[in-house]
């Protein structure tokens, strides 16, 4: 049985919206899967109550503490050990989980995932990714997206290989095109970071390297599948992409590519390079961008990733 395990007391709207997605999201999960909710027992059970779902169509496990948007994370994991979060790692841990996804605050969740599950061995730095739709109705993954806005060569390099894995294993990428997004296309363009990181990929045979990308490609899907950079880069992409959708939406502007920008579609970030599945979500998630976030973290348990990662990695 694969256990999913769901912070109900993280983001803007929670329990309630944390709850409804996760109801929405029981009937699209595999029959060996199962959900299991962190938070406040009775409020929980009041929610099903309300929406007319069975309370054993989840798992609960009752915690007395939420740590807050505004709570230091390292102190609040620490001094809050009876909170969603810190209980839902201490799960995930012991493998009473098997992947672990809140909207709650990130910085307990990184907390969480460097004291707890920690990093897999060999990797430099684990990063965070985010998937973007193409114009071709596909998607191509960035990586990373905000984790470390400051990365030396060698980490790019190890990018490329934890977003090779991930693209095979999630996204059934057989071949996935791993590419660098530079200011121009040629192997000298660039600064010295990405000089040397494009040297280093080439050389690397862990996966199909393409060359340099630039953005305006970004979003073609006839470049690349993975697409690599530091997080400062990346973080400026993802919030720039929020902003074109809020602008589209503004507008009214509606059609099948601007609805797939909406995060809500995407659910959850993936932490990768550590030793259990852990994803993400958005703050202000709503019950749709929760129950994505369920399936997301669904699909990225039964990948296997952290394994295939170790397995890469010893």
């Amino acid at each position: 049985m694969t256990k999913i395990g769901i912070d109900a007391m993280g983001g803007d709207y929670a329990p309630q919206a944390v709850v409804s997605g996760a109801i929405k999201a029981s009937g699209l999960i595999g029959r060996d899967s199962k959900i299991v909710l962190f938070g406040d027992k009775v409020r929980i059970e009041e929610i099903l109550s309300r929406e007319n779902c069975p309370p054993d169509t989840f798992e609960i496990v009752p915690t007395t503490e939420v740590i807050g948007m505004g709570d230091n994370p390292s102190q609040a994991f620490r001094q809050k050990p009876d909170s969603s979060i810190a209980v839902g790692f201490r799960y995930l841990m012991e493998q009473k989980i098997d992947g672990f996804a809140s909207a709650g605050s990130t910085g307990a969740m990184m907390v969480g995932c460097m004291c707890t599950v920690k990093q897999i061995e060999g990797i430099i730095r684990p990063a965070i990714s985010s998937v973007i739709p193409t114009i071709d109705g596909g998607e191509v993954m960035l990586l990373d997206v905000g984790l470390n806005v400051d990365c030396k060569p060698e980490v790019l390099c190890q990018y490329g290989t934890i977003g090779n894995l991930y693209a095979q294993g999630v996204m059934h990428k057989e071949n996935p095109r791993i590419a660098l997004l530079n200011i121009g296309e040629e192997k000298e363009k660039g600064n010295q970071q990405t000089k040397a990181a494009y040297e280093m990929m080439e050389n690397c045979h862990d996966f199909n390297f393409v060359g340099n990308i630039e953005a305006k490609h970004l979003f073609s899907g006839e470049v690349a599948d993975v697409v690599v950079c530091d997080g400062f880069v990346g973080n400026t992409i993802i919030k720039q992409v929020e902003g074109v959708y809020s602008m589209a939406l503004h507008d009214g502007l509606k059609n099948s590519y601007f609805n797939k920008l909406n995060y809500e579609t995407v659910g959850g970030t993936p932490v990768l390079g550590i030793n259990a599945p852990v994803l993400i979500g958005h703050g202000c998630s709503s019950a749709e961008a929760i129950k994505n976030m369920v399936l997301q973290t669904e699909k990225t348990i039964k990948a296997q990733l952290d394994s295939k990662l170790r397995e890469r990695f010893s």
